[in-house]
């Protein structure tokens, strides 16, 4: 598995992937066509030139779109990041989101200089909080009825990371 940043020749996986259920929850407009695709992954470049967000396609060894992982609302001043991560059904259980998550965090701490990154998950995702614990990040809190799908409210969990925080599995210090 790599990390690549999004080509315009993802699109057809990129509308794949949305089409999974609650994979809408993903993205603020739909991205149900190839035209959309191109769109979003528009979107992402123009995001990663004014160094906003910085989103990459998780891919297998023959390049096939595995899910995506970003950091995003990049805070230079305090050199923090949100991190985020969706893969396809295909893809879950295999440790494909865990590889991800741990490679951006690493790529985050190195070559962006950010000290600490963030990410949250809905309480009832558990597979989510386990790539999260898995990627070397603590439980910081409970944000209550943060998001709201379909006229329910649901609880999210908040989790970080520190650049000087041991690295998941291998117990010494990044920084």
């Amino acid at each position: 598995m790599q990390l690549r940043q999004w080509r315009t020749d993802d699109a057809d996986a990129l509308v794949a992937a949305f089409a999974e259920p609650e994979m809408d929850r993903q993205t603020a407009t739909p991205v149900d066509t190839p035209a959309a695709a191109r769109s979003w992954i528009g979107r992402r470049a123009e995001e990663w030139g004014a160094g906003t967000s910085y989103a990459f396609a998780v891919v297998d060894a023959a390049d096939a779109v595995l899910g995506n992982v970003a950091v995003s609302a990049v805070e230079r001043v305090h050199g923090t990041g949100w991190v985020s991560y969706w893969t396809v059904t295909a893809a879950r259980g295999r440790g494909v989101a865990t590889f991800a998550c741990r490679t951006v965090s690493r790529w985050a701490f190195d070559d962006l200089g950010l000290f600490r990154l963030e990410l949250g998950h809905r309480v009832d995702n558990p597979a989510s909080c386990a790539v999260a614990l898995a990627s070397g990040y603590a439980v910081e809190g409970l944000q209550r009825q943060r998001l709201a799908y379909d006229g329910i409210r649901h609880d999210v969990e908040v989790h970080a990371r520190l650049a000087t925080d041991a690295d998941p599995g291998l117990g010494t210090s990044s920084r």
